[in-house]
């Protein structure tokens, strides 16, 4: 049985280490599906026996990429592109680029002439999405990402195998939630640890990144509670898992205890229903997903589900992360900004990007910030 910090560093060398886990699958004959931000169908992808491996980019120069997209683009694209580019994913068996933003739109076309080896999947979510409409709509998108994957790779879909993988994640879904909120309790462990835990996830077969967490769970709960001195907050965003950016949260004494983050807890949300007619219940899934920047939503509820957030978990601030030249995310400020200020809940933006080097600038907002709260 590991300890508690063979299982901290367990998560942190995955995190870290994707390209160790990518060559470790190959070599072990598996076959992997690379899955772009931001609600790949990862189940499908599982059922198929691939390893969905998600692609968020990475905090690189850009070079080659830049002869595709304007400087003026969100750098998690730029940096998937740059990846696909110089041979990071070779190996990989297709990658699915679901279409929920331009600029993500903007990737699939791109990848198709600059990362000829690697084949395009495109998954079409439609905006109005929780209607008969809407996930008939999804469900074509599913069945078309099946058949481009039986056609590019010679897999076979199973419905039977769909229901499997359905359980399973939504197992992870289950485990995921209750780390979140297990770790409230336990300020010992730091902003990046926690960042670790869920961005291992990515690299990871579910079942197996479940069975770690259980693990992981049931060690914590065995070590003492300390009396909590940090500032508790919450965070917003896109992507947030900038080793520099969380250090500067652990030196100033901040513990995350609730996120709304796209590469974290929005990803487990929403279970899918377990019924025999699996697609049918994936597009019932994404039709009640929702508070999140690039799911259409008119009534704008994302804004007040982060005030909830922050009351039920005790979140003394917010830090609104913007990734740069996100449009979906700008729209939704001023009015996650509005509903936080009527709520007297302190707030701050914190620009990031994956080619920023330097967080001097970030590291001033947030010390003020603690000042403000404190």
């Amino acid at each position: 049985m590991a300890t508690l910090d063979e299982l901290l560093l367990k998560f942190k060398d995955i995190a870290a280490n994707p390209d160790k886990q990518l060559k470790s699958y190959l070599e072990s004959g598996k076959k992997v599906v690379a899955c772009a931000p931001v609600y790949t169908p990862e189940e499908i992808i599982h059922s198929m026996e691939f390893i969905p491996m998600g692609v968020w980019g990475a905090d690189i120069e850009i070079k080659e990429s830049k002869q595709y997209f304007p400087a003026f683009i969100c750098s998690i694209m730029q940096s998937i592109l740059e990846l696909g580019i110089t041979g990071a994913y070779k190996g990989v068996s297709a990658i699915v680029i679901p279409s929920l933003c331009d600029s993500l739109k903007t990737l699939g076309q791109n990848w198709k002439y600059a990362v000829k080896d690697i084949p395009f999947i495109p998954m079409t979510y439609p905006q109005n999405r929780n209607n008969k409409n809407g996930m008939e709509f999804t469900k074509v998108g599913y069945e078309r990402v099946i058949k481009d994957l039986e056609d590019a790779t010679g897999a076979v879909f199973s419905e039977e195998a769909l229901q499997k993988s359905i359980e399973i994640y939504n197992a992870h879904n289950e485990a995921m939630r209750k780390v979140s909120n297990l770790l409230i309790d336990y300020p010992q462990i730091t902003a990046s640890q926690r960042s670790d835990i869920f961005k291992s996830a990515y690299f990871m077969l579910k079942e197996d990144h479940t069975k770690l967490l259980n693990e992981f769970m049931n060690e914590l709960k065995k070590t003492s509670q300390v009396e909590n001195k940090k500032i508790k907050i919450i965070t917003s965003g896109i992507l947030a898992d900038n080793k520099n950016l969380l250090k500067i949260l652990d030196d100033n004494n901040m513990q995350i205890v609730g996120d709304d983050i796209a590469h974290e807890s929005r990803q487990y949300r929403v279970d899918t229903r377990v019924t025999s007619a699996s697609l049918d219940a994936l597009s019932e899934k994404f039709g009640k997903m929702d508070n999140c920047s690039l799911l259409y939503d008119v009534d704008k509820k994302r804004a007040n589900y982060i005030v909830d957030l922050a009351k039920r978990t005790g979140g003394q601030g917010v830090i609104i992360f913007m990734t740069k030249f996100c449009d979906p995310e700008e729209f939704d400020y001023v009015f996650v900004k509005r509903a936080l200020d009527t709520a007297q809940i302190p707030s701050t933006l914190v620009e990031v990007d994956r080619q920023i080097v330097n967080y001097e600038q970030a590291k001033t907002i947030i010390e003020t910030f603690k000042e403000m709260i404190e």
